[in-house]
């Protein structure tokens, strides 16, 4: 691929991510869930302890009150779930920031950021012994930090090298890493995808990080198997194509995988990103 065609199409693509990043970050929230107390104020403490802020600071809501049994048998702690009411908006901030610089970088020519997509060709050259380029994760780990940083949490990496796919994965740990993932991990791939970005503007060979929260993906694949074998059944019961929701081609590849020995059932993407879907009918 030549320079220029890089340069054009690195901006689409982290623009379409962005997307994903802004759907994810209106959704997701800092949470402590599920705080129990012997009555609703008791409960509102600890949860202002555990996310260290104020009052004024967060949403509440009561899921059950406090209630007193009958000379003290079967009573029952109250149970709220409180939210902070502006840290979703803080990562969304941070990732268009971002893409505004990657975007100045590329449209001046000052940068070559390199296409970090995944290298489908299976006739590409020789696989080379695969050595991590040490300068580019840590430019993409500065990264992450700048985000920890400007969302005020505190979060732990782990670095972990595969050589068999020639990958670099960071696992991320720590409290609240609900809002570094988003819904069904979109702001995950949106800080995954520019962090690709940020370590391989300088870097020789093109190097691929993973980000993962939690043990996420692994996760994530396993719900989306269990989605895709439910679905094509529900196919074959009434005949009828199921639609899903739109996906990042990683999790597209999923729902194919899952389905690809089925003899009964076939599997397309339709539509354009980043609203692809997955289609699962009847083989014809």
């Amino acid at each position: 691929m030549e320079k220029q065609e890089v340069r054009e199409e690195v901006i689409p693509k982290a623009e379409a991510t962005l997307k994903y990043a802004r759907i994810s970050s209106r959704k997701v929230k800092i949470v402590a869930d599920l705080i129990r107390g012997k009555n609703v104020d008791e409960a509102l403490e600890q949860a202002l302890n555990e996310l260290k802020t104020t009052r004024d600071k967060v949403n509440i809501e009561v899921i059950e009150e406090a209630k007193n049994g009958l000379f003290g048998l079967f009573s029952k702690k109250a149970k709220i779930r409180v939210t902070l009411k502006d840290a979703a908006a803080k990562i969304g901030d941070v990732v268009e920031e971002t893409l505004d610089n990657i975007k100045a970088d590329v449209q001046a020519g000052k940068e070559e950021y390199k296409n970090t997509a995944v290298d489908t060709d299976t006739e590409a050259a020789v696989k080379k012994e695969f050595v991590v380029d040490e300068e580019a994760v840590q430019a993409g780990k500065e990264f992450l930090q700048k985000i920890f940083h400007s969302m005020k949490i505190e979060v732990v990496m782990e670095k972990f090298v595969n050589k068999a796919d020639s990958t670099v994965t960071l696992k991320l740990h720590g409290p609240d890493m609900g809002i570094l993932i988003g819904k069904h991990g979109q702001t995950l791939d949106a800080l995954q995808y520019l962090t690709n970005l940020v370590a391989n503007k300088n870097s020789s060979e093109r190097i691929r990080i993973i980000i993962d929260v939690e043990d996420y993906r692994e996760r994530r694949i396993e719900t989306l198997s269990r989605l895709a074998v439910r679905l094509a059944d529900k196919v074959k019961r009434n005949g009828e194509r199921v639609v899903l929701e739109p996906m990042n081609p990683h999790e597209r590849k999923i729902i194919h995988m899952a389905l690809q020995n089925d003899r009964r059932i076939t599997t397309l993407s339709e539509g354009e990103e980043p609203y692809r879907k997955v289609v699962i009918e009847l083989k014809k």
